[in-house]
């Protein structure tokens, strides 16, 4: 069974295309086949002006229909479409997802900031982790944060924040935002210790630049040093040096200062980056809920 999800972010619209395959009763295989991502930046006009220019919504059609054909060559069974922060606080965000429909087929829902950060948790990476510790997932996007906690194999909560690297970049986020973060980590966490798990392209890049092996942590002093050399350098300088898109040269350092804040609320030393983000947390959830249906017969 071959299985995809769409994720239309406030800066990028991804499709994971994943084959999954049951090895026993209570294991499957989900084996990555191709992700797109496309540099929409839905984020840059929502967060400014309230709405999706008619020029975004073109590009975010085009997207919808290239995702489309890619399904259908690597006939995919079932797929999950979401759409996050820009799309929930766009005016015109529904006439965006008739539009889409109409001319895709494509169905996009928009989805709250409390059921994207239960999604990311969907990949249940800590399950698979030291049971006597705490992790708390942090998911950075464009135009919101999403964090859960998971403690002694259970969650504790999970919430989103619209702190994003797009806002940052607007300079949207004022002090009274970072201390509603802020006061929100300390009286949740308490007195625990605990380890992020971090998501997104962001944090990714990051891993991949430090080299380091699959399952080490990142320290928060690792980040601190990229921190302070990218925000050292031109966006140019980031792009040539680095081998970074334009799109991600500019939001790196925004999520670097949003991870480090949570770090440094939180009381965690060190960061964990699985490499997973919201597309995969959707299909884990759409095979569940397809094996949910196959079990009671529906």
């Amino acid at each position: 069974m071959k299985l995809a999800a769409i994720d239309v972010g406030s800066n990028a619209a991804r499709l994971l295309i994943k084959e999954i395959r049951p090895i026993s009763r209570n294991e499957v295989d989900f084996i990555k086949l191709n992700l797109v991502r496309v540099p929409l930046r839905l984020g840059f006009d929502v967060f400014e002006t309230g709405l999706i220019s008619e020029r975004r919504m073109a590009h975010l059609i085009d997207t919808i229909r290239a995702y489309q054909l890619l399904m259908n060559i690597y006939e995919v069974n079932h797929y999950i479409a979401c759409a996050t922060s820009a799309m929930r606080e766009a005016r015109n965000g529904d006439e965006v997802i008739a539009r889409v429909r109409e001319q895709t087929g494509v169905s996009l829902q928009i989805i709250s900031g409390q059921q994207e950060a239960s999604l990311i948790f969907e990949n249940h990476i800590a399950e698979h982790l030291s049971k006597s510790k705490s992790y708390l997932y942090v998911d950075v996007g464009g135009g919101s944060t999403e964090i859960s906690l998971f403690s002694k194999q259970k969650q504790v909560f999970n919430a989103s924040f619209n702190i994003g690297t797009i806002r940052l970049l607007h300079q949207q986020i004022g002090d009274a935002q970072w201390n509603e973060l802020k006061q929100f980590l300390k009286k949740q966490i308490k007195n625990r210790e605990v380890i992020i798990i971090g998501s997104g392209g962001n944090i990714n890049k990051i891993f991949s630049l430090s080299k380091a092996k699959p399952g080490k942590s990142l320290s928060i002093d690792l980040l601190k040093n990229y921190y302070r050399r990218f925000k050292n350098m031109t966006l140019e300088e980031r792009m040539h040096r680095y081998q970074m898109r334009e799109d991600r040269a500019d939001v790196i350092v925004p999520a670097l200062e949003i991870y480090l804040n949570i770090m440094r609320w939180s009381g965690a030393h060190e960061i964990l980056v699985p490499q997973i983000g919201l597309a995969d947390g959707l299909i884990d959830h759409l095979y569940r809920e397809i094996a949910r249906q196959s079990t009671s017969g529906k």
